[in-house]
């Protein structure tokens, strides 16, 4: 679960949206007084935390979170309008694990979000991922589809994950040639090939989220 605590309501659900977009869950919040409530309920993943809020400033909740046992591990992404030196060092030197600057790209917040996840380690990284009836399950390297646990290779697991961890975002094969593989060699592309028509059989229906970019490479999820 990622918590943004933005706000402004455009840039808050634009966040939330492209998240959840992602595989991730993810809730927003206003401002400080709802974000304390929701955390008494449930400690997320990651918070994305702005500077400027209505109620009290950013630098204020990030200094108690990491004056806190409970949550002084906790990631955070500092998220505001404010693009001096001196305001980004003041958040890394309170603990911030990252600072973006307002106006930021979707896939650029994204990034960094994968990127703090990946430092913080297996305790705070996203564990399952789900799209439609398909649910991948990095801890328990489980995949169900359609209600149905489906058996992979190890490679078969990695390339579904990798696709599915960059949802609606097309993958050329060399690309997925040297993440799942480690190497960039032209004529071996069809190893892709192989290996996605392999998991399209074995995830049945919802093999058919797998889709065939021409020219281009494969995604899953997003549009044709």
């Amino acid at each position: 679960m990622i918590y943004c605590v933005e706000d402004d309501n455009n840039i808050r659900d634009l966040v939330v949206y492209a998240l959840k977009t992602a595989g991730y869950e993810a809730l927003g919040f206003p401002d400080g007084d709802r974000f304390y409530q929701e955390m008494k309920n449930k400690t997320p993943s990651l918070v994305l935390l702005d500077v400027m809020l209505p109620d009290v400033d950013g630098f204020t909740i990030l200094k108690q979170l990491k004056s806190s046992e409970q949550t002084k591990d906790m990631p955070v992404i500092m998220l505001t309008a404010k693009g001096s030196e001196f305001d980004k060092v003041r958040g890394l030197d309170e603990g911030a694990d990252d600072y973006v600057t307002k106006p930021f790209g979707v896939m650029e917040l994204l990034s960094r979000v994968k990127a703090v996840l990946r430092r913080t380690g297996p305790a705070y990284e996203e564990k399952e991922i789900v799209i439609d009836n398909l649910i991948l399950n990095k801890k328990r390297h489980e995949v169900i589809a359609d209600g149905q646990e489906i058996n992979l290779t190890l490679k078969e697991f990695e390339l579904l994950n990798y696709l599915m961890e960059n949802r609606g975002i097309v993958l050329s094969r060399d690309k997925i040639l040297e993440k799942i593989w480690g190497y960039e060699f032209e004529r071996e592309t069809r190893t892709v090939d192989v290996h996605i028509r392999r998991l399209r059989h074995k995830l049945g229906v919802c093999g058919d989220n797998i889709q065939t970019v021409r020219g281009s490479g494969y995604r899953i999820g997003g549009t044709e």
